[in-house]
């Protein structure tokens, strides 16, 4: 897997900080944008369970469910909410495969639109996961994997082009906003150190890749994260 085209970072070898951002998001911008309807096609393969090729693994839980499944088997969870930014489920952010997971739709509904930052009540039903009223806290094992589907929105979404939004990361939780802003950074930066990149991170990046022809810097190149 991560069988990167060749040439495709070029134009950011040497860069750093927010030249580096800029150099990504000329390379990854204007995919091909599917329909809200491609994820039931796209995610039983960008998510499938390594163990159970017939499968495929729900974001929060961890649970490993047939690729037959539909709704109301699971849902497609946006993992930088929605409604921060407010692109509801219109292309390009709004069907972007790089953000967009399957999970579970009770646990999709008490996530909702809340930051990530640790703490909080154990959840009765993803019981890796934690929240609080704004917070939302996911299982250790894919940490990682949603603070780099954060930071590649934040890059690949400049508001550059009419109809699209300019997301932001910061340093705080912004939750309840409708603004395109999205907490909390260092959390994420933290996450994404401690569960880096694996096969399931790489294989998935393919998998979209195949279909939008753009790629996830940060699961390519994990050290942009700090050169940035």
């Amino acid at each position: 897997f991560s069988q990167i085209p060749s040439g495709y970072y070029d134009s950011a070898n040497g860069l750093s900080g927010d030249d580096l951002k800029a150099a990504l998001h000329n390379i990854i911008d204007n995919h091909n944008a599917g329909s809200y309807d491609l994820l039931w096609e796209i995610l039983p393969k960008s998510d499938e369970d390594p163990d159970n090729p017939n499968n495929f693994i729900l974001l929060y839980t961890g649970r490993s469910i047939p690729k037959t499944s539909s709704y109301p088997d699971y849902n497609r969870e946006h993992v930088w909410a929605k409604s921060h930014g407010g692109f509801g489920t219109v292309a390009p952010a709004g069907t972007d495969a790089h953000h967009l997971r399957p999970t579970d739709v009770s646990v999709n509904t008490d996530r909702d639109s809340k930051d990530f930052d640790e703490g909080g009540t154990q959840h009765s039903e993803a019981t890796g996961c934690y929240y609080t009223t704004h917070t939302w806290e996911p299982r250790d094992e894919v940490k990682g994997d949603v603070a780099r589907m954060m930071f590649y929105m934040a890059t690949r979404y400049e508001g550059d082009i009419a109809g699209e939004p300019d997301l932001e990361l910061v340093d705080y939780i912004t939750d309840p906003t409708t603004s395109p802003i999205f907490g909390k950074l260092s959390t994420l930066i933290k996450w994404h150190n401690e569960d880096p990149v694996d096969d399931i991170d790489r294989r998935r990046n393919e998998v979209v890749y195949s279909y939008q022809q753009n790629r996830n810097p940060f699961i390519d190149h994990p050290e942009y994260v700090a050169q940035i």
